[in-house]
C-alpha cells in the first residue's frame, strides 16, 4: 500500500476523476475529515461525512421504506443528506471498517452504480471512504470485492503539516511549540502500552491536541487543574511533558525572533543546532500562517536578516537547515516574503548552498 501524506492526498484529489472512489487507511483522529472538509468547500462543494460504524441496518444508510401510492410499490424516503437540488457533494464513508456486514452491502451498490434505493447521485459527486488499520479497532473483514471499487492509500500527514495547518488555525502556540519540540507526541508513540490496558487508557493524537488548545488558549499560565485536564486528553505521559515544557519554556517562538528578536538574541546566541532549527521551523510557520501584521513587515524582515545573520556566523548548519526549509515547497508564503522583503537573505543562503 502506497504511503501519501497531506500534499500528495490534495494532489491525487486534483488529478482523480470524480467517477473513481478513494480509500484513506490510517488511524484515528489524523485529520481525514477535515483536511476533506476544508479542501472541498473551498470548492464550493458540500461534505457529507456519515459514521458507518454508528448505523445499525441499510435503512440508516438509504431511507425508511414507504408505500407507493399509485403503484402499490414500496418506495424509499431520501435520507437527510441525500442531495435533492442536483448539486455534486462529497460523500465521506468514514469508519467504513466498522460497519455491519448487511450495511457493506449497501455500500457495494453506492460504490459501483452511484445509486441508492435506486436513486441516483448527481454528476460530479465523490465518495471518499476512511478506514481505521490496527490491532486496538474492533473491525470488520472488508470483501474484497468492495476493496476493489476503491483507489487504495494510508494516510501519513507528516508532523510539518499538522504544524502548519495548527499555527494558520489559531492553535494555541504552546500547543504548537511543545508538539514542534517533542513530535513524538503528536500521534502518541510515545504513550503506547505505559498504563495498564483497561481498554480506556488515552493516548494522544491531532485531534486531542486540538481539544487541549481550546481549553487552555484562555489561560495565559497553566495550573495542576490544567494539567489533570490536559491528562483526560491526551494521557498521563503525554500531558506531563506538555506541562513541564510549558513550564520551561525551552524554545523562542518565530513571533519572537522576528517581532522581538534584540530580547531573544541572548539565548539565540546559546542553541545548538537541534534546538535552531525548531526555530528555523517556527519561522517558517509564523510566516506563512500570516502571523506577521503588515504594519510589522519591516521589523520582521529587519530582524530576521538579523537573526540569519547570528546563526550562519555560529552554527553554519542551522543555513543548511534553514535552505532546506526554502526549498521543501510547504511554505509558498514564508518564501516570497524571504525573497521580497529580505532579498539579503536569500542571495546568503543561495551563496552557501552554491559552496555545498
Amino acid at each position: 500500500m502506497i504511503n501519501i501524506n497531506t500534499q500528495e492526498l490534495i494532489d491525487i484529489l486534483d488529478v482523480t476523476p470524480s467517477c473513481q472512489n478513494i480509500m484513506l487507511v490510517g488511524r484515528h483522529g489524523i485529520g481525514k475529515s477535515q483536511i476533506l472538509t476544508d479542501y472541498y468547500e473551498k470548492k464550493g462543494m458540500r461534505v457529507v461525512v456519515l459514521f458507518l460504524g454508528q448505523m445499525s441496518d441499510p435503512g440508516d444508510l438509504i431511507g425508511l421504506p414507504v408505500r407507493n401510492g399509485e403503484e402499490g410499490k414500496t418506495d424509499f424516503m431520501p435520507p437527510y443528506w441525500f442531495p435533492t437540488d442536483g448539486k455534486p457533494v462529497v460523500l465521506f464513508l468514514d469508519e467504513l471498517n466498522r460497519a455491519r456486514p448487511e450495511v457493506l452491502q449497501t455500500i457495494m451498490d453506492l460504490a459501483l452504480n452511484r445509486k441508492l434505493a435506486g436513486r441516483s447521485l448527481p454528476e460530479g459527486s465523490r465518495i471518499i471512504s476512511a478506514v481505521n488499520d490496527g490491532e486496538e479497532y474492533q473491525l470488520t473483514d472488508l470483501d474484497p470485492a468492495l476493496v476493489s471499487r476503491f483507489n487504495v492509500y494510508c494516510f501519513c500527514p507528516t508532523v510539518a503539516e499538522w504544524l502548519l495547518w495548527a499555527s494558520r488555525s489559531g492553535i494555541d502556540q504552546r500547543v504548537v511549540d511543545f508538539l514542534g519540540e517533542s513530535s513524538v507526541w503528536l500521534d502518541g508513540e510515545e504513550g503506547k502500552g505505559r498504563q495498564a490496558d483497561t481498554g480506556l487508557d488515552k493516548t494522544p493524537d491531532r485531534r486531542a491536541w486540538h481539544k487541549v488548545s481550546d481549553i487552555i488558549k484562555d489561560s495565559p499560565s497553566l495550573g495542576a487543574i490544567h494539567g489533570k485536564t490536559i491528562a483526560g486528553i491526551v494521557g498521563v505521559p503525554a500531558a506531563a511533558s506538555f506541562m513541564a515544557s510549558v513550564a520551561e519554556n525551552r524554545i523562542v517562538s518565530g513571533v519572537d525572533v522576528l517581532l522581538d528578536f534584540d530580547r531573544v538574541e541572548p539565548t539565540l546566541a546559546a542553541y545548538r543546532i537541534h534546538q535552531l532549527s525548531q526555530v528555523n521551523e517556527a519561522l517558517f510557520r509564523t510566516l506563512e500562517s500570516s502571523g506577521i501584521a503588515p504594519s510589522d513587515k519591516a521589523v520582521a524582515a529587519s530582524n530576521l536578516k538579523k537573526y540569519i545573520s547570528l546563526t550562519s556566523k555560529s552554527q553554519k548548519e542551522s543555513m543548511a537547515h534553514f535552505a532546506s526549509l526554502f526549498t521543501s515547497g510547504l511554505y509558498p508564503e514564508a518564501v516570497a516574503f524571504i525573497i521580497t522583503e529580505t532579498p539579503e537573505v536569500y542571495d546568503n543562503m543561495m551563496e552557501y548552498v552554491n559552496q555545498i
